[in-house]
C-alpha cells in the first residue's frame, strides 16, 4: 500500500478523523490557515502546494486558467478555462452553482429538514428568517458539499437577481459526513451567509446558504465589497441589487465547504440530484414547473 493510501484509509477511520478535524481549536486553526495560504513566499508556497496536491486525490488543475499559482490560497481559489464548465442553457432549468458531491435533498417536511439520517434540523434556526422559513415550507432543499480538491468559485444557477445577503457568524465544525452524523444542528451552529436571491423569469426566491467550516471561514462575493470571515463585525444584513446572469460568477469560497439550496413550491430537484453523486456547476438541479 502506498503512503497516500495509508494516509487516506487512516483519515478515514470515524474516530480519528473526526478527532483531527474537529477536537482541536478550530476557530484559532481556521484563521491560521487563512494567514499561512496566502504565504507567497516560495520556501512555504511549494512544499503547501506539493502537500495540497499529495493530499487531494483527483485533483485536477488541467483545467485551471494558470498553472502557475501564487500560494496555496492562489491555488484553492483558480478560475477555470473558458468553457470547462458548459451551462445547461433551457430556461426552466436552475443549475447547480458549483461542483460539489450531492448530500441530503429532497421535500422539507414542513419547516424540518435533514442533514444525515437522524439529524434533523429546523429552517428557523439555520436561515433565521420567518419570512423565508414561510416560504421555504413543504418547499425543495438540496446540499452541496464541496471537497478539498473541487473548484471553489460559485456561480449564479439562473438569471436572478440578488436582494440581500445576511451574514451570520457561528463556529467552525467540519461538515464532511463524519461530522455531520455526530453533531447534531450542525449547519445551524457553524458561520454562514443567506444570499436570497430572484428568478427572473419566474419571480421565484432561490436562496443559497454557503456554509463555513473548519479551515474554510472566509466568503468573497462578487457584487459586495465585503469580505465576510470570522473577525467580520460590520452590518449584520447586506442589501443588494446585483443582477447576474445564469453561470454568472457570484463569489468564492477562500478554500471549500458547503452550500445549501432552498427552492419554493413550483421548482423540483431534477433526476440527476441523488444522494453521493458528483454534479459540475452548470448542470441541471432544479426544474421550474410552476
Amino acid at each position: 500500500m502506498t503512503l497516500r493510501a495509508t494516509l487516506g484509509a487512516l483519515l478515514q477511520h470515524e474516530d480519528l478523523n473526526f478527532l483531527l478535524t474537529n477536537r482541536i481549536p478550530r476557530r484559532w486553526l481556521t484563521q491560521f490557515m487563512g494567514w499561512f495560504s496566502h504565504i507567497e513566499n516560495p520556501l512555504i508556497r511549494r512544499p503547501s502546494l506539493w502537500a495540497f496536491r499529495f493530499f487531494a486525490d483527483d485533483l485536477n488543475l488541467q483545467e485551471a486558467k494558470k498553472r502557475h499559482f501564487t500560494s496555496l490560497h492562489d491555488c484553492f481559489i483558480r478560475e477555470l478555462k473558458e468553457g470547462a464548465r458548459p451551462v445547461d442553457p433551457d430556461p426552466a432549468t436552475v443549475v447547480s452553482p458549483c461542483d460539489a458531491i450531492v448530500g441530503a435533498s429532497g421535500r422539507i417536511s414542513g419547516t424540518e429538514l435533514i442533514q444525515a439520517k437522524g439529524f434533523p434540523y429546523a429552517l428557523q434556526d439555520l436561515l433565521h428568517d420567518p419570512e423565508l422559513v414561510r416560504l421555504y415550507t413543504s418547499g425543495r432543499y438540496v446540499t452541496l458539499r464541496l471537497k478539498a480538491n473541487m473548484y471553489h468559485r460559485f456561480h449564479a444557477p439562473h438569471d436572478c437577481q440578488v436582494e440581500k445577503v445576511t451574514y451570520i457568524s457561528g463556529d467552525t465544525w467540519n461538515v464532511n459526513p463524519i461530522a455531520l452524523r455526530r453533531i447534531e444542528r450542525l449547519y445551524t451552529r457553524n458561520e454562514r451567509a443567506v444570499v436570497q436571491t430572484r428568478l427572473l423569469s419566474s419571480g421565484h426566491t432561490l436562496t443559497l446558504v454557503p456554509v463555513a467550516a473548519i479551515l474554510v471561514a472566509s466568503l468573497r462575493f462578487e457584487f459586495i465589497d465585503v469580505r465576510l470571515h470570522l473577525n467580520y463585525d460590520g452590518a449584520r444584513e447586506l442589501p443588494c441589487q446585483a443582477t447576474l446572469a445564469k453561470g454568472q460568477e457570484m463569489g468564492r469560497f477562500e478554500q471549500g465547504s458547503t452550500i445549501i439550496v432552498f427552492a419554493p413550491q413550483g421548482l423540483e430537484l431534477t433526476p440527476n440530484v441523488k444522494e453521493g453523486s458528483a454534479i459540475r456547476m452548470g448542470e441541471p438541479l432544479l426544474r421550474i414547473s410552476g
